[in-house]
């Protein structure tokens, strides 16, 4: 279900009773965890810090700890019009429950059910109802990347231009940084949520490119690295319409197809043969890094992306391969690391390294 325009937000402390998420053991230690561990819990006080008072300073906003546009990200909470609020929200909260979960008001008191066929009598709500009830279905690959994305791929350029971080958004790995406070389905596949993430910010950059003001050269080397990896992967998807990213230039039609790339990926099955095909289409794309065509810049950040890929795709795979290769993965990552020097030449023959091992 879409978020409701009029669902209300109840703040994290109506998560963290002990009795709740706010104790100790499994699925009570939640609010406990983001509170000691999380990131998210201190992007509000990013704003406060020197440095964000310094780029703040160079895009012309005063105070970023009240800007909309740093608290959009950093602060959420202060976004919030008054009707939306059935409590006082403390902006200092970050990223909150709320900010993943949907406003709680709808669902925070039948989420807490669950589904007993055996019961008497029998009680049959399910993961579904609670979806329904409003809380968002972050179990969806599709859906949780979408909902990190926003703030973890797109900066705007007077920002940037202003020294704010270039960010990156990988939704595996990224995932397995974040504390855990989830299980994942039993049916997970990192190499899944890794290619449902590349496409969905495809899809975001491709948008941002078409935005008055926003596209400079650096933006459009970061998409054509994007789409060159995911076109690399898309052929597991056994979708010939898919394919055709291949040839595509335009930034609105780029970004359909990413749309489409990414609601198909997460919806597959996916099987271990599939992350075996994606992990030797991209470790045998050397010869794309020894061609003259592309300029060394977008050769740069084809293997920035192509890095995180491989590294994602063997956590995926056996842990024995993993180990196997991770003196050359450690080489690429230090090799693609250099973006202002990067040598497509030296990548190259890294990667075949790698690939002959692999």
């Amino acid at each position: 279900m879409a978020d409701s325009p009029l669902a209300r937000y109840v703040g994290a402390s109506s998560c963290a009773a002990s009795s709740c998420h706010g104790g100790a053991g499994e699925k009570r230690d939640q609010w406990v965890q983001w509170t000691a561990k999380d990131v998210h819990r201190r992007a509000h006080a990013t704003l406060t810090m020197a440095r964000s008072t310094q780029i703040a300073a160079a895009a012309g906003i005063a105070d970023p700890v009240h800007n909309t546009r740093c608290t959009v990200c950093h602060a959420p909470f202060a976004e919030v019009p008054a009707p939306q609020r059935l409590a006082v929200l403390d902006r200092s909260e970050g990223v909150s429950c709320e900010s993943c979960h949907a406003p709680a008001e709808p669902w925070i008191r039948s989420h807490t059910r669950h589904n007993s066929p055996n019961s008497t009598p029998p009680d049959l709500f399910t993961y579904l109802d609670k979806v329904a009830d409003g809380m968002r279905d972050l179990k969806s690959l599709y859906v949780r990347a979408n909902t990190c994305v926003a703030c973890h791929e797109n900066v705007e350029h007077d920002l940037l231009q202003a020294g704010h971080p270039e960010l990156i958004f990988e939704l595996d790995g990224q995932s397995v940084s974040e504390p855990k406070h989830w299980k994942e389905a039993a049916t997970f596949s990192g190499a899944q949520a890794w290619l449902v993430g590349q496409a969905v910010a495809l899809r975001e950059t491709s948008w941002q490119i078409q935005r008055p003001g926003q596209s400079d050269e650096r933006l459009v080397d970061r998409q054509a690295g994007l789409l060159w990896v995911v076109q690399k992967a898309a052929p597991v998807l056994g979708s010939a319409e898919l394919g055709v990213l291949e040839n595509q230039v335009e930034p609105s039609k780029t970004q359909a197809l990413a749309e489409a790339i990414a609601q198909t990926a997460a919806k597959l099955t996916w099987t271990p043969a599939q992350t075996t095909d994606v992990l030797k289409r991209l470790a045998g794309s050397a010869p794309d890094f020894r061609t003259t065509g592309p300029r060394q810049s977008v050769q740069a950040r084809r293997a920035e992306r192509l890095v995180l890929a491989l590294d994602r795709l063997l956590a995926a795979s056996d842990r024995s391969l993993e180990a196997k290769l991770e003196p050359e993965l450690k080489e690429l990552f230090r090799l693609a690391q250099i973006l202002p020097d990067f040598d497509p030449a030296k990548f190259a023959t890294a990667l075949e390294k790698f690939a002959a091992k692999l």
